[in-house]
């Protein structure tokens, strides 16, 4: 948290190996059916600990694929410049992210979860993000959606911790280096 940013940021992902966090059709079988090997990640007790989700609109879309809403008592926040802001009465939708952050700051967040690619990538290159959960999955997709996109400089992570899951996974923590 910063005078300027009343909350603090955090992303918690997987990937594939060669750094995608999905197919280029928005598939993600190759995780799911991996992840449930996986035994805890430490996703319950990451999501307990967030009070809003921000998301883009790629992943709104794939949310909705999954039959339930699994966000109950989060407040979500679409990050979309084609998404209508009355597409759904469970979230709200920002079009850009001097927008997103004055909405964040004026609806009191806290700790805000940072999830899917371009979101994640608009937020590094912004600075707002605080922290990285990256689960890898041992497998290669050769292309896809990519967590990590070009950057106008480097971002330096302080490691915080790296650990074995079931079925190979290997996830790591890292908060981003300041100043």
């Amino acid at each position: 948290m910063t005078p300027d940013r009343p909350f603090t940021a955090s992303v918690f992902i997987a990937t594939s190996l060669d750094g995608y966090i999905a197919r280029a059709d928005g598939d993600i079988e190759w995780l799911t059916s991996r992840g449930e090997q996986a035994s805890d990640a430490g996703y319950e007790e990451f999501a307990a600990g967030i009070d809003t989700l921000v998301m883009g609109r790629g992943s709104y879309e794939k949310v909705l694929t999954f039959g339930a809403w699994p966000y109950a008592g989060k407040r979500v926040v679409v990050l979309s410049t084609r998404l209508p802001e009355d597409a759904d009465p469970r979230i709200t939708v920002v079009r850009d992210l001097d927008a997103l952050v004055k909405d964040l700051a004026a609806h009191g967040a806290r700790h805000v979860y940072a999830d899917g690619g371009r979101v994640v990538q608009a937020f590094l290159r912004a600075g707002l993000l605080d922290d990285l959960t990256v689960t890898t999955i041992p497998v290669l997709l050769g292309g896809g959606l990519p967590l990590f996109g070009a950057l106008d400089r480097d971002i330096d992570l302080a490691h915080r911790s790296t650990r074995v899951l079931g079925a190979g996974l290997v996830q790591s923590t890292y908060a981003i280096a300041r100043g």
